[in-house]
């Protein structure tokens, strides 16, 4: 027996000791690598892309790092079922020695799960808290108007229903909306449906979030990071013109916003405030679709506008 315990006590410490060195190469990996040098590596995991908010930033950090504890456990857990596989294979006819329960590995399959689905959800509580989280005093506010099939983009003087709006700009079937945001600033959207349930979708935002009529208004706020000129779309089925509900959203820096808004509040155009700031008039990511059609066929010429 004790030369039995001899023998096997070498292939216990040199498992560990492999176990131990597996470990350490990984968190020298690991902590070698940032999470967004991992996230380039292998195409972000499926994630769309860092984005352009603060709040798209945590997010993405939250999916890239939950993804490779999820690969670290699989990796670790295929790697065990074929050592087992390979250690303890058919040698013979004897029956091999069978064992009741082992309460140590027992303890370490019930807690280890525990754990990882705990920190899990730390995380995805903090991240969630933070993308929902509301400021007391942001520093722009912008009401959000959607209708079938356009947008509104209304600048107010403060929270809620009851303020003011200073400067506004309106999309048509002819005319891309264009909202003007600036950089580094908490910029809080209030959103509200003059019909039908719609939704505010900025994909490099990697955010949405839907547009209900009636006293319902929705609110979230942003920080963005990035300037430059993206599309945004309904996200929500609203009718036969759904997928023409395109707007573009210019972020800008905060001096070129003071400016555009100023030339808004004087009583200039969307694009005659855009040029004055030395920006493109009219959107150059997306464009109107043609809304017209006959009885059967869809963007024929010389034909009436539905609805009309």
């Amino acid at each position: 027996m004790g030369a039995r315990s001899s023998a096997r006590r070498p292939r216990a410490v040199g498992r560990a000791a492999g176990l131990g060195l597996g470990g350490a190469t990984l968190l020298m990996l690991l902590s070698g690598c940032s999470i967004a040098d991992w996230g380039d590596a292998f195409g972000h995991f499926g994630w769309p892309s860092r984005g352009i908010t603060l709040q798209a930033h945590e997010m993405y950090d939250l999916w890239i790092a939950s993804t490779i504890a999820a690969l670290t456990v699989g990796v670790g857990v295929w790697g065990l079922i074929f050592w087992c596989v390979i250690r303890y294979r058919k040698r013979g006819e004897e029956l091999p020695v069978q064992t009741r329960f082992n309460m140590p590995m027992e303890i370490l399959y019930t807690v280890t799960p525990i754990l990882i689905v705990a920190v899990l959800f730390y995380y995805t509580a903090i991240v969630q808290t933070n993308v929902d989280k509301l400021s007391k005093n942001p520093d722009q506010i912008v009401e959000v108007v959607a209708f079938k099939w356009n947008w509104q983009f209304n600048y107010r003087d403060g929270m809620g229903e009851k303020a003011n709006t200073v400067a506004s700009t309106v999309g048509s079937s002819d005319v891309i909306p264009i909202l003007v945001v600036p950089i580094g600033e908490k910029i809080r959207f209030e959103e509200t449906s003059k019909d039908v349930i719609h939704s505010f979708w900025v994909p490099e935002m990697l955010f949405k979030r839907d547009v209900f009529p009636g006293n319902v208004r929705n609110v979230f706020e942003v920080t963005l990071d990035k300037t430059g000129r993206y599309v945004g779309r309904c996200a929500e089925l609203c009718g036969t013109y759904h997928a023409f509900m395109n707007f573009e959203l210019v972020v800008v820096e905060s001096a070129e916003f003071d400016q555009f808004l100023e030339a808004k509040k004087a009583g200039k155009s969307t694009q005659e405030a855009l040029t004055a700031i030395g920006k493109e008039p009219y959107a150059t990511r997306t464009s109107p679709f043609n809304t017209r059609r006959q009885s059967h066929t869809w963007n024929q010429p010389e034909t009436q506008a539905a609805g009309k």
